[in-house]
């Protein structure tokens, strides 16, 4: 008996081992940047700004694509790599079969299993032809030599034979496939969300392997960088439905007036997006605005009711309520909460003035609805910076003016001041974790010079 459970044994890791292996793909010399057709480099650069790569692949402070950028996993650090066109360093002598593989296959040039956090588990979905756009713009990038640190990640996920069974149990490849039944704006945004723009990855749930989990909780929301991303479909907490003109102007502004401004990691996306048409938006927004579906009624009646409210409050007063009587804005003046936001937040989100500039009304608001604390309790403490170089959207943060227990304070009162929701659990853990994240992001911006990856984009948004 033990002979032959030997023996399977055996088999079944010389199977396995044969399944992992790839095959290294032979170094060729860099391509000569004008090979390539300056349109198909220009389509190349419109599907990289729908992909983000610039954000991933760029350190703070570092060169455009060249890697280096730490991703912090439940796993341990990986760190991005250099897909500039450097021989030594980068992928200069990547063909472009390599890259094909390496984006349809999540394998590298020479052989070895890429870790998911390059996200092949969408890239997979790329056509040939956009792949082919992609490496050309890549091979006419700027060359920079800078090798990346070496992934801290324990034994065994340091080891990438283990990829091979994480991809047998978690790895579909194939190339989209556009569904009948919809039609062309419909099939493109399902392409541009589902392959390079890899939404799920941030807007759904993960198992404890690190995989998405799919069918119902496929955007049901997730996490991303100490920040909600929020769900992105049914369960979508938006007090103001989406709709395919609001989702668009959303996406390719970086704001809209009933849903607020981007921020997080959603920033540099909108960034990159509004470099492109915006037919590329409303494709997004159509496909997106049918997972989340139509509102129940109970929904759409709140929703237009605060449509139909006109908030008569004076910026930073403090209202007395009467009566039990309650209303969107009214202040109870023993409440601390009350009395920090009338001195913080007031001024600007109740003055009507409109976005991007003024304050979003904050009933309207997704982040005050949400399941989680996390987008304000990161927007207290951290603001909103100006975008570098032009006019836009700021907000001062509040982490040294406001300690720990008065943000909860204030989180507790615009919960149940601005949503029908029920009151958050006790967030002190969120904000000690929040204000920790938002130090170490400081000292990096000193030792640095930046705070941001650079982002060649129109509209330089920091995240």
């Amino acid at each position: 008996m033990a002979a032959g459970v030997a023996v399977v044994a055996v088999v079944g890791l010389g199977g396995f081992v044969a399944y992992a292996w790839q095959p290294e793909i032979e170094a060729g010399g860099r391509p000569a940047a004008s090979g390539f057709a300056p349109e198909l480099v220009k389509r190349g650069a419109d599907l990289a700004a729908v992909g983000n790569c610039v954000v991933c692949h760029t350190a703070p402070g570092g060169k455009p694509f060249a890697g280096g950028l730490a991703l912090p996993t439940p796993f341990g650090t990986i760190y991005s790599t250099n897909i500039t066109p450097d021989e030594d360093t980068g992928i200069g002598r990547w063909s472009e079969a390599a890259f094909q593989r390496s984006m349809r296959e999540g394998v590298d040039r020479e052989g070895r299993h890429l870790y998911p956090a390059f996200p092949y588990d969408h890239f997979t979905k790329v056509s040939d032809a956009d792949n082919q756009a992609l490496y050309a713009y890549l091979m006419t990038r700027e060359s920079i030599a800078a090798r990346a640190p070496e992934n801290e990640l324990p034994f065994p996920m340091n080891v990438r034979m283990v990829l091979a069974g994480w991809k047998l149990l978690f790895f579909r490849e194939g190339v989209f496939e556009p569904d009948p039944a919809k039609d062309a704006v419909w099939n493109r945004g399902a392409y541009l969300a589902e392959g390079l723009g890899h939404c799920s990855a941030c807007h759904s749930p993960r198992n404890i392997f690190g995989a998405e989990k799919g069918g119902e909780d496929h955007l049901s929301g997730g996490e991303a960088e100490g920040w909600s991303a929020y769900a992105l479909n049914q369960a979508s907490p938006a007090p103001i439905p989406w709709d395919v003109d609001s989702l668009t102007h959303y996406l390719h502004e970086g704001w809209e007036a009933r849903h607020g401004v981007a921020r997080g990691p959603m920033a540099p996306v909108n960034s990159n997006l509004g470099t492109l048409p915006e037919s590329e938006s409303r494709a997004l927004a159509t496909y997106i605005v049918d997972r989340i579906g139509a509102p129940s009624p109970e929904k759409q009646a709140r929703a237009q009711k605060l449509l139909g409210e006109t908030p008569a409050h004076a910026p930073g007063v403090l209202v007395q309520s009467a009566g039990g009587q309650t209303n969107p804005v009214a202040h109870d003046a023993a409440d601390r909460g009350a009395a920090l936001y009338a001195g913080a937040c007031s001024t600007c989100h109740d003055a009507g003035r409109p976005l991007p500039y003024g304050g979003l009304r904050l009933d309207h608001s997704t982040a005050l609805s949400g399941p989680s604390p996390s987008n304000p309790i990161n927007v207290i403490l951290q603001g909103l910076p100006a975008p570098e170089g032009e006019r836009g959207p700021i907000m001062p943060g509040f982490a040294g003016s406001l300690d720990d227990a008065q943000i909860a304070e204030l989180l507790a009162y615009m919960r149940r001041t601005y949503s029908d929701q029920p009151a958050w659990e006790d967030p002190a853990d969120l904000i000690a974790e929040a204000r920790a994240r938002g130090a170490e992001g400081g000292q990096k911006a000193l030792s640095t010079g930046t705070d941001a990856p650079a982002n060649p984009s129109k509209r330089e948004t920091t995240w």
